[in-house]
Protein backbone atom coordinates (compact mmCIF):
# COMPACT_ATOMS: atom_id res chain seq x y z
CA UNK A 1 0.00 0.00 0.00
CA UNK A 2 1.33 3.42 -0.96
CA UNK A 3 -0.15 6.77 -0.01
CA UNK A 4 2.14 8.77 -2.26
CA UNK A 5 3.07 7.57 -5.76
CA UNK A 6 5.00 9.40 -8.46
CA UNK A 7 5.21 12.53 -6.31
CA UNK A 8 7.38 15.48 -7.21
CA UNK A 9 7.08 17.77 -4.20
CA UNK A 10 9.76 20.48 -4.21
CA UNK A 11 10.85 19.73 -0.66
CA UNK A 12 14.46 20.83 -0.99
CA UNK A 13 13.37 24.19 -2.39
CA UNK A 14 11.45 24.74 0.86
CA UNK A 15 14.47 24.05 3.07
CA UNK A 16 14.93 27.68 4.12
CA UNK A 17 11.39 27.70 5.51
CA UNK A 18 12.19 24.42 7.29
CA UNK A 19 15.33 25.98 8.78
CA UNK A 20 13.31 28.91 10.10
CA UNK A 21 10.66 26.61 11.61
CA UNK A 22 13.24 24.31 13.18
CA UNK A 23 15.31 27.25 14.44
CA UNK A 24 12.22 28.79 16.05
CA UNK A 25 11.26 25.55 17.80
CA UNK A 26 14.83 25.00 19.02
CA UNK A 27 15.06 28.60 20.27
CA UNK A 28 11.79 28.23 22.18
CA UNK A 29 13.05 24.95 23.63
CA UNK A 30 16.35 26.44 24.77
CA UNK A 31 14.68 29.53 26.28
CA UNK A 32 12.19 27.34 28.16
CA UNK A 33 14.96 25.09 29.47
CA UNK A 34 16.93 28.13 30.65
CA UNK A 35 13.90 29.71 32.35
CA UNK A 36 13.09 26.41 34.09
CA UNK A 37 16.71 25.89 35.13
CA UNK A 38 17.07 22.85 32.90
CA UNK A 39 14.81 19.80 32.51
CA UNK A 40 12.40 19.04 35.31
CA UNK A 41 13.75 15.75 36.60
CA UNK A 42 11.56 13.45 38.64
CA UNK A 43 12.54 11.50 41.73
CA UNK A 44 14.50 9.01 39.58
CA UNK A 45 17.14 11.70 39.13
CA UNK A 46 16.68 14.23 41.94
CA UNK A 47 16.28 11.78 44.80
CA UNK A 48 13.49 11.71 47.36
CA UNK A 49 10.36 9.64 47.85
CA UNK A 50 7.15 9.17 45.90
CA UNK A 51 4.12 7.66 47.59
CA UNK A 52 0.92 6.77 45.73
CA UNK A 53 -2.29 6.66 47.78
CA UNK A 54 -5.75 5.40 46.85
CA UNK A 55 -8.67 6.83 48.84
CA UNK A 56 -12.18 5.46 49.19
CA UNK A 57 -13.68 8.79 48.06
CA UNK A 58 -12.57 11.71 45.94
CA UNK A 59 -9.91 13.79 47.64
CA UNK A 60 -9.16 17.50 47.22
CA UNK A 61 -5.49 18.38 46.70
CA UNK A 62 -5.81 21.71 48.53
CA UNK A 63 -7.14 19.92 51.61
CA UNK A 64 -4.22 17.48 51.59
CA UNK A 65 -1.73 20.31 51.09
CA UNK A 66 -3.26 22.20 54.02
CA UNK A 67 -2.80 19.19 56.27
CA UNK A 68 0.81 18.64 55.24
CA UNK A 69 1.66 22.36 55.33
CA UNK A 70 0.96 22.49 59.05
CA UNK A 71 4.10 20.46 59.48
CA UNK A 72 7.31 20.40 57.39
CA UNK A 73 5.83 18.93 54.20
CA UNK A 74 4.36 22.11 52.70
CA UNK A 75 6.73 21.92 49.71
CA UNK A 76 5.70 18.38 48.80
CA UNK A 77 4.41 17.96 45.27
CA UNK A 78 0.84 16.64 45.27
CA UNK A 79 -1.20 15.68 42.23
CA UNK A 80 -4.00 13.37 41.20
CA UNK A 81 -2.86 10.14 39.61
CA UNK A 82 -5.34 8.75 37.10
CA UNK A 83 -8.55 9.79 38.92
CA UNK A 84 -9.81 11.97 41.78
CA UNK A 85 -9.43 9.19 44.35
CA UNK A 86 -5.72 8.60 43.80
CA UNK A 87 -2.91 10.91 44.82
CA UNK A 88 0.80 10.92 44.18
CA UNK A 89 2.87 12.79 46.77
CA UNK A 90 6.50 13.56 46.05
CA UNK A 91 8.71 14.44 49.00
CA UNK A 92 11.98 16.11 48.05
CA UNK A 93 15.29 15.48 49.74
CA UNK A 94 15.06 18.72 51.73
CA UNK A 95 12.04 17.35 53.61
CA UNK A 96 13.04 13.73 53.55
CA UNK A 97 14.03 11.51 56.46
CA UNK A 98 13.66 7.86 57.34
CA UNK A 99 10.21 8.37 58.83
CA UNK A 100 8.88 10.82 56.20
CA UNK A 101 6.37 8.41 54.66
CA UNK A 102 5.16 7.20 58.05
CA UNK A 103 4.67 10.82 59.17
CA UNK A 104 2.76 11.73 55.99
CA UNK A 105 0.52 8.68 56.33
CA UNK A 106 -0.15 9.52 59.96
CA UNK A 107 -1.03 13.13 59.17
CA UNK A 108 -3.45 12.11 56.41
CA UNK A 109 -5.06 9.37 58.50
CA UNK A 110 -5.73 11.96 61.20
CA UNK A 111 -6.74 14.83 58.92
CA UNK A 112 -8.87 12.70 56.56
CA UNK A 113 -10.34 10.28 59.06
CA UNK A 114 -13.59 10.07 57.06
CA UNK A 115 -11.76 9.08 53.87
CA UNK A 116 -9.50 6.07 54.51
CA UNK A 117 -6.79 5.15 52.03
CA UNK A 118 -4.31 2.45 51.13
CA UNK A 119 -0.69 2.87 50.04
CA UNK A 120 -0.29 1.50 46.51
CA UNK A 121 3.32 2.39 45.79
CA UNK A 122 6.39 3.83 47.48
CA UNK A 123 9.61 4.68 45.62
CA UNK A 124 12.71 6.09 47.27
CA UNK A 125 15.89 7.23 45.54
CA UNK A 126 18.95 8.60 47.34
CA UNK A 127 20.76 11.76 46.14
CA UNK A 128 23.88 9.87 45.05
CA UNK A 129 21.91 7.40 42.94
CA UNK A 130 19.90 10.23 41.38
CA UNK A 131 23.06 12.12 40.41
CA UNK A 132 24.60 8.98 38.93
CA UNK A 133 21.47 8.33 36.89
CA UNK A 134 21.64 11.82 35.36
CA UNK A 135 25.29 11.30 34.37
CA UNK A 136 24.52 7.84 32.98
CA UNK A 137 21.58 9.18 30.95
CA UNK A 138 23.67 12.00 29.47
CA UNK A 139 26.50 9.58 28.72
CA UNK A 140 24.11 7.19 26.97
CA UNK A 141 22.78 9.95 24.70
CA UNK A 142 26.30 11.29 24.01
CA UNK A 143 27.80 7.93 23.06
CA UNK A 144 24.77 7.09 20.95
CA UNK A 145 25.42 10.28 18.95
CA UNK A 146 29.15 9.54 18.60
CA UNK A 147 28.60 5.97 17.40
CA UNK A 148 25.94 7.13 14.96
CA UNK A 149 28.37 9.74 13.61
CA UNK A 150 31.02 7.08 12.89
CA UNK A 151 28.48 4.63 11.50
CA UNK A 152 27.06 7.10 8.99
CA UNK A 153 30.58 8.26 8.05
CA UNK A 154 31.57 4.65 7.41
CA UNK A 155 28.44 3.80 5.45
CA UNK A 156 28.12 7.04 3.50
CA UNK A 157 30.27 10.19 3.60
CA UNK A 158 31.17 12.86 6.13
CA UNK A 159 28.56 15.33 4.85
CA UNK A 160 25.86 12.71 5.35
CA UNK A 161 26.95 12.11 8.95
CA UNK A 162 26.73 15.84 9.71
CA UNK A 163 23.17 15.95 8.39
CA UNK A 164 22.20 12.89 10.45
CA UNK A 165 23.71 14.21 13.69
CA UNK A 166 22.17 17.67 13.27
CA UNK A 167 18.78 16.03 12.68
CA UNK A 168 19.15 13.90 15.83
CA UNK A 169 20.19 16.87 17.97
CA UNK A 170 17.23 18.74 16.46
CA UNK A 171 14.82 15.94 17.45
CA UNK A 172 16.13 15.50 21.00
CA UNK A 173 16.25 19.27 21.68
CA UNK A 174 12.69 19.88 20.50
CA UNK A 175 11.36 16.86 22.40
CA UNK A 176 13.03 18.00 25.63
CA UNK A 177 11.90 21.55 24.91
CA UNK A 178 8.25 20.54 24.60
CA UNK A 179 8.51 18.71 27.93
CA UNK A 180 10.02 21.86 29.43
CA UNK A 181 7.36 24.18 27.95
CA UNK A 182 4.58 22.07 29.47
CA UNK A 183 6.58 21.51 32.68
CA UNK A 184 6.53 17.72 32.36
CA UNK A 185 8.92 15.57 34.37
CA UNK A 186 11.86 13.74 32.85
CA UNK A 187 12.06 10.22 34.22
CA UNK A 188 14.14 7.15 33.37
CA UNK A 189 11.47 5.88 30.91
CA UNK A 190 11.58 9.26 29.13
CA UNK A 191 15.35 8.86 28.61
CA UNK A 192 14.59 5.43 27.14
CA UNK A 193 12.02 7.09 24.88
CA UNK A 194 14.59 9.70 23.78
CA UNK A 195 17.06 6.95 22.83
CA UNK A 196 14.25 5.20 20.96
CA UNK A 197 13.54 8.46 19.13
CA UNK A 198 17.22 8.69 18.15
CA UNK A 199 17.09 5.20 16.62
CA UNK A 200 13.76 5.80 14.93
CA UNK A 201 14.81 9.10 13.39
CA UNK A 202 18.13 7.66 12.23
CA UNK A 203 16.34 4.74 10.55
CA UNK A 204 14.21 7.14 8.49
CA UNK A 205 17.26 9.22 7.61
CA UNK A 206 19.27 6.17 6.52
CA UNK A 207 16.46 5.08 4.17
CA UNK A 208 16.53 8.48 2.47
CA UNK A 209 20.35 8.50 2.36
CA UNK A 210 20.39 5.06 0.73
CA UNK A 211 18.09 6.28 -2.03
CA UNK A 212 20.20 9.42 -2.49
CA UNK A 213 23.31 7.28 -2.94
CA UNK A 214 21.54 5.00 -5.41
CA UNK A 215 20.24 7.92 -7.44
CA UNK A 216 23.63 9.64 -7.41
CA UNK A 217 25.25 6.52 -8.86
CA UNK A 218 22.56 6.23 -11.54
CA UNK A 219 22.49 9.94 -12.37
CA UNK A 220 24.77 11.21 -15.11
CA UNK A 221 24.61 14.67 -13.54
CA UNK A 222 25.94 13.24 -10.30
CA UNK A 223 26.81 16.08 -7.89
CA UNK A 224 26.11 18.77 -10.48
CA UNK A 225 22.42 18.58 -9.62
CA UNK A 226 22.62 17.30 -6.05
CA UNK A 227 19.55 19.28 -4.95
CA UNK A 228 17.44 17.72 -7.68
CA UNK A 229 18.72 14.22 -6.94
CA UNK A 230 18.09 14.62 -3.20
CA UNK A 231 14.60 15.97 -3.88
CA UNK A 232 13.83 12.97 -6.12
CA UNK A 233 15.16 10.60 -3.46
CA UNK A 234 12.94 12.11 -0.76
CA UNK A 235 9.90 11.75 -3.02
CA UNK A 236 10.87 8.14 -3.80
CA UNK A 237 10.89 7.24 -0.09
CA UNK A 238 8.04 9.53 0.99
CA UNK A 239 5.35 6.85 0.95
CA UNK A 240 7.47 4.47 3.02
CA UNK A 241 8.38 7.20 5.51
CA UNK A 242 4.79 8.37 6.03
CA UNK A 243 3.36 4.85 6.27
CA UNK A 244 5.97 3.80 8.82
CA UNK A 245 5.31 6.90 10.89
CA UNK A 246 1.53 6.51 10.76
CA UNK A 247 1.58 2.87 11.85
CA UNK A 248 3.97 3.69 14.69
CA UNK A 249 1.83 6.66 15.74
CA UNK A 250 -1.29 4.50 15.93
CA UNK A 251 0.41 2.23 18.46
CA UNK A 252 1.80 4.99 20.69
CA UNK A 253 -1.41 7.05 20.56
CA UNK A 254 -3.36 3.99 21.78
CA UNK A 255 -0.69 3.54 24.47
CA UNK A 256 -1.10 7.19 25.47
CA UNK A 257 -4.90 6.97 25.65
CA UNK A 258 -5.28 3.59 27.33
CA UNK A 259 -1.89 2.74 28.84
CA UNK A 260 -2.56 4.45 32.15
CA UNK A 261 -0.84 7.28 33.97
CA UNK A 262 2.50 5.48 34.28
CA UNK A 263 2.93 5.12 30.50
CA UNK A 264 1.33 8.40 29.44
CA UNK A 265 4.41 10.63 29.43
CA UNK A 266 6.50 7.84 27.88
CA UNK A 267 3.98 7.53 25.05
CA UNK A 268 3.83 11.32 24.70
CA UNK A 269 7.61 11.47 24.26
CA UNK A 270 7.39 8.85 21.52
CA UNK A 271 4.56 10.71 19.78
CA UNK A 272 6.57 13.93 19.76
CA UNK A 273 9.69 12.07 18.64
CA UNK A 274 7.99 10.26 15.77
CA UNK A 275 6.43 13.46 14.42
CA UNK A 276 9.59 15.54 14.80
CA UNK A 277 11.83 12.69 13.60
CA UNK A 278 9.77 12.17 10.45
CA UNK A 279 9.87 15.91 9.74
CA UNK A 280 13.64 16.12 10.28
CA UNK A 281 14.43 13.12 8.05
CA UNK A 282 12.48 14.77 5.23
CA UNK A 283 13.28 18.46 5.68
CA UNK A 284 16.44 18.74 7.78
CA UNK A 285 18.96 15.92 7.31
CA UNK A 286 18.90 15.87 3.51
CA UNK A 287 18.77 19.66 3.23
CA UNK A 288 21.98 19.94 5.25
CA UNK A 289 23.67 17.49 2.86
CA UNK A 290 22.73 19.76 -0.06
CA UNK A 291 23.86 22.98 1.63
CA UNK A 292 27.08 21.41 2.97
CA UNK A 293 28.03 20.25 -0.53
CA UNK A 294 27.13 23.66 -2.02
CA UNK A 295 29.45 25.44 0.41
CA UNK A 296 32.24 22.95 -0.26
CA UNK A 297 31.85 23.28 -4.03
Amino acid sequence: MQLFTNTNYQIINKRKFAYVLSGTLILISIISLILHGGPRYNVDFTGGTIVQLKFEKDVVIEQVRGILSEHKFGDAEIKHYGNERELMIRIGLQNHDKDAITKVEGLLEKGLADNPFIVERVETVGPKIGHELILDALAAIFWAMVLILFYVMWRFEFKFSIGAIVALIHDVTITMGIFSVFNLEISAPIIAAVLTIVGYSLNDTIVVYDRIRENLKASKKNLADLAGTVNTSINDTLSRTIMTSLTSLIVVVVLDLFGGEVLRTFALALIIGIVVGTYSSIFVASSIVVDWNTKKA
